[in-house]
C-alpha cells in the first residue's frame, strides 16, 4: 500500500467537503482543521503538501489545515475509568491497572471548517 495514495486520498476527500461547504455558505474557507486516531493516523507533512497541492486553483487555496492526532483510548477493566493508551506507560492512571480493553481508534474526521467573515 503506498503511503502517499493514502494522504493524497484524504487530501482529496477534505478539500471536496470544504469545497461543497463553501458552495453552501458562499464564503472563503480559511482554516479546516482534522483528528485522527493513532491507528488512522496521517504523516501531517505529506496531508498538508498533496492538500496545498489540490488546494490549487479553489476556493481552497491559502487555508490553513490543522491535523489532531487522537490517543487510543483503552478502558480499565479493574475500575472502569477510560484513559489514553501511553506506550511508555500503559496502566490505568486511575488504579495503576493493567488489565485493560482498547476501545475503538479514533476516525479520521473533518472536525471544522473556518470562513473569512465578511
Amino acid at each position: 500500500e503506498d503511503l502517499l495514495m493514502h494522504e493524497t486520498a484524504v487530501a482529496q476527500g477534505l478539500i471536496e467537503v470544504i469545497l461543497g461547504e463553501a458552495g453552501k455558505q458562499g464564503g472563503r474557507p480559511i482554516r479546516a482543521k482534522m483528528s485522527c486516531g493513532m491507528l488512522n493516523a496521517v504523516n501531517d507533512e505529506v496531508v498538508r503538501f498533496a492538500f496545498e497541492a489540490i488546494a490549487e486553483g479553489t476556493v481552497c487555496e491559502g487555508m490553513t489545515l490543522e491535523i489532531e492526532h487522537k490517543p487510543l483510548q483503552a478502558r480499565c477493566r479493574t475500575c472502569g475509568g477510560t484513559f489514553a493508551v501511553t506506550l511508555s506507560d500503559a496502566r490505568c492512571p486511575r488504579c495503576t491497572g493493567t488489565d485493560f480493553e482498547l476501545l475503538p481508534d479514533a476516525p479520521l474526521v473533518l472536525d471544522e471548517i473556518e470562513f473569512e467573515k465578511g
